[in-house]
């Protein structure tokens, strides 16, 4: 397929600050008409929920509804006025677009937070599945609501992160539910936030800040108060997490449970998956697990003959800062709205894009009619040579985003005969000796964009390591990537002590490295 050059602003780490806020900001007020109402759970636990009926809806005329979940800490929103620019730095269609496109949105705050009851469990299908399901049933009794049948709603879902999750979830356990568009949300919480057994403390310490700000604490804080607040496995991760670098066989198990990947096979609607190629938290390699499972599918209603409808784009942003050009921010939303347009409205002349989309550094949104790409090469590197490990030593990065560090063992790789797309998981193969205490510890390796002075997609990868005096070979994938190398545009490793997503250097030791080689995948789209 062609390619659609576009403009943008370039997005800059300034962003930091705006990510922050609108990670734990309140939803903004507005006067449209919508109707509030507490939604008893099945376990007794009171739900906060908003109903925006769509422009026109009546009861003789019912539209379809969209479900819109918040992210992490946040409440749903009261306002369909907002012109959501923030939401868009995270791939998320503001409520306003879907509302104006001639939906019902309904919005609420996750239990836990905001003015919900209950305790925070993370999506989990046993308490935040079963509070949609409620939800479910409130909608099927709203007039303006269009109904598949009775207390089934004509229903969709959207929302990132935490938000994007809980579709995941909803759709694995409720039939009910018709189309979903799950935005930076993730496959497994463990290959998510322990991945290669390292934690990710800088996303911990943010998260577990924002949500203790987010919950609606005993005796304080919300004049509607319930006794929301999160479960003491979160917290006690964390705190494990700064002491050790480690998590518990048990906490580990806790996050486990939540899913959504154990949920996937039972997906059977269309679904448009989004995410971030620079999300440092649910990085790409969630929304790439998340569609093998769910390529396998076959539609509901199709007599198992016919795959359910599955797309995915990667835009620039998500749990992270976009540091190069973004593109346009609609393009997200209007795929957005067409995705639902064609499978909740059943328009079936409206276009929904191709099979994959992602963009690169230049802002130019690059298509695909199959996924993953077909690699027609590779750029290699290779290098032998020693490195110091040094308790506390400073690696790349910057909390949430891994930056070219300072001090590292690089590995530089040639650049391609002709400009090309680098798009998919890089490989690590490391052959060495390694003597020091602690003896298990790890190494983070990310790829350098020379041109830019960036970590392509600003992600790193931990990569365990043995310091017992013993010859090792670890071979892994790095996270997924997706750059635009011209001709002769080279890029590097780098291999670092440590990297401020991870964790800060623990052992002290020597390593050899017999040799390191790295390939990175050079791809043609069909």
């Amino acid at each position: 397929m062609g390619e659609r050059r576009t403009t943008g602003g370039r997005l800059v780490a300034a962003l930091t600050a705006a990510f922050a806020c609108a990670l734990v900001a309140a939803p903004a007020a507005g006067a449209a008409e919508r109707r509030d109402a507490f939604v008893t759970s099945f376990d007794g636990i009171r739900i906060y929920t908003h109903f925006f009926p769509g422009p026109g809806s009546t009861p003789s005329r019912p539209k379809p509804t969209i479900m819109v979940g918040p992210g992490w800490s946040m409440s749903g929103e009261t306002s369909v006025e907002s012109e959501g620019s923030a939401e868009q730095l995270f791939g998320l269609s503001p409520i306003n677009i879907l509302h104006e496109a001639g939906y019902n949105v309904l919005t609420w705050d996750p239990r836990g937070f905001g003015s919900s009851g209950g305790t925070v469990q993370v999506d989990d299908p046993e308490y935040e599945g079963r509070d949609a399901q409620a939800l479910i049933d409130h909608i099927a009794q709203q007039p303006e609501a269009r109904l598949d049948g009775k207390k089934d709603p004509r229903l969709g879902m959207s929302g990132g992160s935490y938000g994007g999750g809980i579709q995941l979830v909803t759709a694995g356990i409720d039939r009910r539910v018709d189309v979903i568009v799950p935005v930076i949300a993730w496959n497994s919480l463990i290959s998510a936030l322990f991945k290669a057994g390292d934690v990710k403390m800088g996303w911990g310490l943010i998260l577990g800040g924002a949500g203790i700000q987010g919950s609606v604490l005993p005796g304080v804080g919300d004049p509607l108060n319930n006794d929301g607040h999160q479960d003491p496995h979160f917290y006690s991760t964390i705190t494990e997490g700064l002491a050790s670098g480690k998590v518990s066989a048990e906490n580990q198990a806790w996050f486990e449970r939540k899913g959504p990947d154990h949920l996937l096979r039972r997906i059977k609607i269309p679904t448009l998956l989004i995410e971030g190629t620079v999300d440092t938290l649910f990085t790409l390699q969630e929304a790439v697990d998340n569609y093998e499972a769910l390529r396998r599918n076959k539609r509901r209603g199709s007599g198992g003959r016919k795959p359910i409808p599955l797309k995915m784009i990667w835009f620039c942003g998500g749990h992270g800062i976009c540091l190069t050009d973004a593109g346009p921010a609609e393009y997200v939303s209007d795929r957005t709205v067409a995705w639902f347009d064609r499978h909740l409205k059943g328009r079936r002349k409206v276009k929904t894009g191709p099979e994959f989309t992602w963009v690169d550094e230049a802002g130019t949104w690059r298509d695909s009619d199959e996924f993953p790409l077909r690699k027609v090469g590779t750029l290699k590197g290779s290098r032998s040579g020693t490195w110091p490990l040094l308790p506390g030593a400073a690696g790349g990065g910057g909390v949430i985003v891994a930056t070219p560090a300072p001090d590292a063992f690089t590995v530089p790789i040639a650049g391609p005969k002709a400009a090309a797309d680098v798009v998919g998981a890089p490989k690590l193969r490391i052959t060495y000796t390694g003597t020091g205490a602690p003896k298990d510890t790890h190494l983070y390796a990310q790829i350098v964009d020379p041109r830019r002075h960036l970590v392509v997609g600003n992600v790193t990868t931990p990569v365990p390591i043995q310091l017992d005096g013993n010859r090792h070979t670890v071979s892994l994938p790095l996270e997924q990537i997706a750059s635009r190398a011209p001709a002769g545009g080279g890029y590097e490793l780098q291999l670092t002590s440590s990297s401020t997503v991870y964790d800060l250097q623990r052992s002290a030791g020597l390593l050899d490295f017999e040799k390191v080689e790295v390939e990175l995948p050079v791809t043609k789209p069909k």
